[in-house]
């Protein structure tokens, strides 16, 4: 065979053809003798040995115990004002419209604010009202009514700190670990190092609500170089969970097993032939699919829960809400799914039309105060808090001078924000991390996004230095060469 291969006045082809094609193609190849052992019992499943298919979520081990099995994290996406909502401060107030002092501003940059040498921007001190709550004493402005009764089963991060100051690439950095297109997030990373418990759901969900989608779209939970099957499945609250996958008119349930079968056997035979590491993930990705077609309906039948319950989200009848994402974020953990990611927008308060200070944070404060804060409480009383970690928070802060549009509204800020956490693994009850008098840079504690990976991480039993997975010739990891767990948050 070398002969002919080498031999460069053959013209028969063999010079075009590899040693896997070879073998594929051979009446009695290999790839012919597996796939024949795989036919003789008149079925080509995944749980055949001739080829193994593994099923990509089997629960795998972590590399120690886990204080926590599934994540919630509730993405608050724009940039929520951690001035308004969490981080008091009263000299803000006292020196409202006063330039800020050039020392605060020296090096910095903003996305929309360049003349800070010639003309500093001026303090804006929020107008909202601030009180202590529960035992820990927390600060919650009035914004926040429902999720001030929780502040003793949360802990709050005062001095979380990135790189990127733009919606788009931030976005990615919080999701991802870095602001390029193209790295896993956060839940194809957690679903490939310890796979789901579910195996009628996707590991990992994405629900959406708000007036559009995050900046960003769907590279916010892409599975990059991983895998396709560890991608975030996004997931309608409403009507069909995902689109087209029901069955259309006139197909019967045994039809589509029919059809799945028939596609299994030809992308089997056809990974007998390649290798082909993603026909791995397409039969699993059909499988999977089938097995929604049931249960996803179901999911989104919230017809079993009580009127108790839906009155402690606020869920109001055929509406779609945040509220209702929260809900069913609870029934996906009780599913066994591992990651669960919740976004809404918009928290962009720049000041222009329907991103002010005023009536719009207001609106878009009362549409998550109560879900969220119900969300923690369902959890407990179910006796699901201790396996589930639940995050709160935004790609960044809210910089503490005012930036005038149409009405006045904070420019992005990257120096410090606020995010909350609860659940097992986290001391509940506390704050931490404090920030200068206008609220503009941490005094201590400052957490950097890969601490909070890192920590993420930890609580899942995963070592962040550990989880990796080589592309283009090195390791990578979500928190890149960075990270450190902030041991306060920790019980």
């Amino acid at each position: 065979m070398s002969h002919f291969l080498n031999n460069p006045n053959h013209t028969g082809g063999l010079e075009d053809v590899t040693r896997r094609h070879f073998f594929s193609k051979c009446a009695l190849g290999l790839g012919g003798i597996a796939l024949a052992s795989l036919l003789s019992d008149n079925k080509l499943s995944a749980a055949q040995q001739g080829v193994k298919l593994v099923n990509p979520f089997e629960p795998k081990q972590p590399h120690f115990g886990p204080k926590v099995k599934n994540v919630i994290y509730l993405f608050m996406a724009g940039g929520p004002s951690q001035l308004e909502l969490f981080d008091y401060k009263p000299d803000l107030v006292k020196y409202n419209g006063q330039p800020i002092p050039k020392s605060y501003i020296e090096g910095k940059r903003f996305a929309f604010m360049d003349t800070f040498v010639k003309d500093p921007p001026k303090l804006l001190g929020t107008r909202r009202k601030f009180a202590q709550h529960g035992q820990s004493g927390a600060h919650v402005s009035e914004m926040f009514p429902y999720t001030a009764g929780i502040v003793d089963d949360i802990s709050i991060l005062k001095t979380c700190a990135t790189d990127v100051f733009n919606h788009a690439p931030a976005k990615l950095f919080m999701n991802t670990g870095s602001s390029q297109f193209g790295r896993p997030s956060m839940g194809a990373w957690v679903t490939y190092g310890i796979g789901s418990e579910c195996q009628n759901l996707p590991g990992f969900v994405v629900l959406q609500s708000g007036p559009r989608g995050p900046r960003g779209g769907a590279m916010n939970w892409t599975s990059g170089f991983l895998p396709t099957t560890y991608q975030g499945v996004p997931l309608r609250g409403q009507g069909e969970p995902i689109l087209n996958l029901s069955n259309p008119k006139g197909v019967t349930a045994q039809r589509q097993r029919d059809t799945i079968d028939a596609i299994r056997d030809l992308n089997l035979k056809r990974l007998v032939a390649t290798g082909d590491e993603e026909i791995r993930t397409r039969i699993s990705a059909y499988e999977m699919a089938y097995r929604m077609q049931t249960s996803a309906p179901d999911l989104i039948d919230l017809s079993d829960e009580s009127q108790a319950t839906l009155d402690l989200y606020g869920i109001k009848e055929g509406e779609g809400s945040f509220a209702r994402n929260c809900l069913l974020a609870r029934r996906l953990v009780e599913r066994g799914s591992r990651f669960v990611q919740l976004y809404h927008t918009n928290w962009d308060s720049h000041g222009g039309p329907g991103e002010d200070l005023e009536k719009s944070f207001e609106k878009i404060c009362k549409e998550v105060d109560q879900g969220q804060a119900a969300l923690v409480k369902d959890l407990k009383q179910r006796g699901l808090l201790e396996d589930t970690l639940v995050v709160w928070g935004g790609e960044f802060g809210r910089t503490p001078m005012g930036e005038n549009r149409e009405s006045t509204g904070r420019n992005h800020h990257i120096d410090t924000f606020t995010m909350w956490f609860a659940g097992g693994g986290v001391k509940a009850g506390q704050v931490v991390g404090e920030t200068d008098e206008f609220g503009f840079s941490p005094v201590t504690d400052r957490c950097h996004v890969h601490d909070i990976h890192a920590t993420i991480l930890h609580l899942l039993g995963l070592e962040h230095t550990k989880l990796t997975f080589r592309f283009q010739g090195r390791d990578f990891r979500l928190t890149d060469v960075h990270g450190e767990v902030i041991k306060k948050l920790l019980s």
